[in-house]
């Protein structure tokens, strides 16, 4: 509820509150505000999931046709899934459905440590290759647990009560 005081400058000359105004002025503050939601980008989560992806991409292209084609294929897709999660999560207005992308990205994250597991017993990717990859698979979930924390949090304070 506004206080007379706040309500004093929507006032017209005729001493109506001019509500059209005081809607607009509502509405730009809460895009301003969204507008500093920090963008996808810039998030650590999202930046290791496409740097993996990438890295993963690079070494499958050197693959002979029947590497790529079983192996290659499953691993790619595994990796790439991991990023298109988080941003479609991302995108998502209702937090429950950006949750459960953040949980198909967290089970991407471990199919890609699968693929590079067999990828490096079958001689595809060397140790320091499979050492990078690890690194950032065992990472990954860290930082999706993380977010999804965080999304909880945010739930919390915007619907006033626990999720799950």
């Amino acid at each position: 509820m506004l206080t007379d005081e706040e309500l004093e400058k929507y006032k017209g000359p005729d001493g109506t509150i001019d509500w059209g105004r005081y809607a607009l002025e509502q509405l730009s503050a809460a895009v301003e505000k969204s507008n500093k939601k920090e963008k996808l980008e810039e998030l650590s989560v999202f930046k290791m999931a496409d740097e993996l992806s990438d890295y993963i991409w690079d070494i499958v292209a050197k693959w002979d046709f029947f590497a790529k084609k079983t192996m290659g294929d499953q691993i790619v897709r595994a990796a790439d899934s991991v990023g298109a999660n988080i941003t479609e999560g991302y995108g998502r207005f209702f937090f429950g459905e950006y949750l459960l992308f953040l949980y198909y990205a967290r089970g991407s994250v471990y199919e890609t440590g699968y693929w590079a597991g067999k990828a490096w017993k079958r001689k595809l990717i060397n140790d320091a290759q499979y050492k990078f990859i690890k690194e950032r698979t065992d990472k990954l979930p860290l930082e999706i647990n993380k977010v999804v924390k965080i999304v909880k949090t945010q739930f919390r304070q915007w619907k006033g009560k626990s999720i799950y």
